[in-house]
C-alpha cells in the first residue's frame, strides 16, 4: 500500500474533482484525476487505483439518474464503447498515452472553440446519429481504458444535442457506469488490481460519495442556460491539459 502522505493530499483532491465532475458536468475535468495522481505515482498505477474508485462513484450517480438517460444515444454508442475497451485492452502494451492525450485534447480544443466562437451556437440542435455515434463511442470507450478519459470524445458526440442537462449527464453516466464495469475484468486479468493498489482504492473510495454529492448540488443549482457553456469550458480546459500533459510526455 503507497505510504506517501503527499500522494494521498494529490488524490483527495483528484477525487473530489472527478466525482463533481462526472455527477454535475458530465465527465469533462474528470480527467485531471490521473494526471494529478501520476505527479507521485506511475500512470499506470494512478489509473488502476482509480477505477475502483470511478466505479464507486458511478453506483452512487447511476441510483440519482436511472430514470434520466436517453435509450437511443445509448444504444448507438455502448456498444461501440465497449468494443473499444476491447480493443484497448489487447493494445495498451504498444500505444503510447501522450499520443493517445494529444489526439483528444485536439479534437476537445477546436471541438470547444467552434462553439465558444459562435460559430455554431445557434445551428439546430442534431439528433442521434449512428454513425458519429459508433464512432465516438468507439473512441471513448478506447481512450477509457488507458487513460480514463472516454468523457471527452463522448462529448463531442452528445453535445451539439442540446438534451436537457440531467438527460446530457445520466447518458453519460450509464454509458460509463458500464464501460468501468467492464473495465474491472481485463485491468484484473492484467494484473492491475493487486493487493496494494486495491488497499489504496479502499482507503479512499469513502471520497467518491463526497465527490458524488459536490457534483449533484452543483448541477442543481446551475442555470439552463449556463450549463452548455460551462460543459465547453471545462471541455476545452480538459483539451489543454490533455494535449500538455501529451506533449510533455514525448
Amino acid at each position: 500500500m503507497i505510504d506517501d502522505p503527499i500522494f494521498y493530499l494529490i488524490a483527495i483532491v483528484a477525487i473530489l474533482i472527478s466525482g463533481i465532475a462526472k455527477s454535475g458536468f458530465g465527465g469533462g475535468l474528470g480527467i485531471l484525476a490521473v494526471p494529478l495522481m501520476a505527479l507521485r505515482v506511475e500512470p499506470g498505477r494512478a489509473a488502476a487505483i482509480l477505477l475502483p474508485i470511478l466505479c464507486v462513484m458511478d453506483a452512487v450517480n447511476i441510483w440519482h439518474y436511472r430514470k434520466s438517460w436517453d435509450p437511443a444515444n445509448i444504444k448507438i454508442m455502448l456498444p461501440a464503447g465497449l468494443l473499444g475497451v476491447l480493443i484497448g485492452a489487447f493494445t495498451f502494451r504498444y500505444l503510447s498515452d501522450a499520443h493517445i492525450r494529444i489526439l483528444i485534447g485536439l479534437i476537445a480544443i477546436v471541438f470547444s472553440i467552434n462553439f465558444l466562437r459562435k460559430r455554431d451556437a445557434d445551428a439546430p440542435a442534431r439528433g442521434p446519429s449512428v454513425a458519429r455515434g459508433t464512432f465516438w463511442g468507439l473512441i471513448a470507450g478506447f481512450v477509457s481504458f488507458g487513460v480514463h478519459a472516454g468523457g471527452p470524445p463522448a462529448n463531442v458526440y452528445l453535445l451539439p444535442q442540446r438534451l436537457p442537462k440531467s438527460l446530457f449527464v445520466g447518458t453519460l453516466v450509464v454509458m460509463f457506469t458500464i464501460i468501468n464495469f467492464v473495465k474491472l475484468v481485463p485491468y484484473a486479468m492484467l494484473g492491475q488490481l493487486s493487493a496494494s493498489n486495491m488497499s489504496t482504492s479502499l482507503i479512499l473510495s469513502p471520497l467518491a460519495p463526497l465527490g458524488v454529492w459536490l457534483g449533484l448540488r452543483l448541477h442543481a443549482v446551475v442555470d439552463e442556460r449556463w450549463f452548455y457553456p460551462l460543459v465547453y469550458a471545462f471541455l476545452f480546459m480538459t483539451g489543454v491539459k490533455l494535449l500538455y500533459d501529451g506533449l510533455s510526455g514525448l
